[in-house]
């Protein structure tokens, strides 16, 4: 059984990435959290406000509205900050792209994922503003450094694997 992974890190620093990697090589499923709740319930909040014609066009346009859509998922966690990474668990075996501490700390707790995996870029692009990102890179159990290119991103993550003793 493969471990339950929550992939985190600052947008654009290749989260995504880093799970395309892991889906390829290591037999790993994942969505992105903002697909996810795009289609659970962010684009039916949102598509009369903004006029969205689909799912797909809300998220597209997602960046755009980070901060709304951190609030949006912060709400639906109300009640137990947990849940939604125990929905996307049901479904895959990767969380990317959890921003909240309060959800970080609900799901660690209770034992929701195994390892908490950061991916960095900082060398290239900033960190996201904290209205929209409470993580830090310090709360991770493992750091991927995405500093340089595609191959070194691949090298990285195929180590961690290695230490965490994933086959491929």
């Amino acid at each position: 059984m493969l471990p339950k992974l929550l992939v985190i890190g600052h947008g654009r620093h290749g989260k995504d990435t880093v799970c395309e990697i892991l889906e390829k090589n290591y037999n790993y499923s994942f969505e992105s959290s903002s697909r996810f709740c795009s289609k659970l319930f962010i684009y039916n909040d949102l598509k009369e406000k903004y006029g969205y014609a689909d799912e797909e066009e809300c998220y597209a346009d997602r960046h755009a509205h980070r901060k709304e859509w951190y609030d949006a998922i912060c709400d639906y966690n109300e009640k137990d900050a947990a849940t939604l990474g125990r929905e996307i668990f049901k479904e895959h075996d990767i969380y990317c792209g959890l921003r909240n501490k309060r959800e970080f700390f609900a799901m660690k707790n209770t034992g929701v994922f195994d390892y908490a995996i950061w991916v960095d870029r900082s060398e290239h692009l900033p960190p996201e503003n904290k209205d929209s990102m409470s993580l830090e890179q310090w709360m991770a159990d493992y750091t991927i450094d995405n500093n340089r290119d595609l191959n070194s991103l691949m090298f990285n993550t195929y180590q961690l694997m290695q230490h965490l003793k994933v086959r491929s």
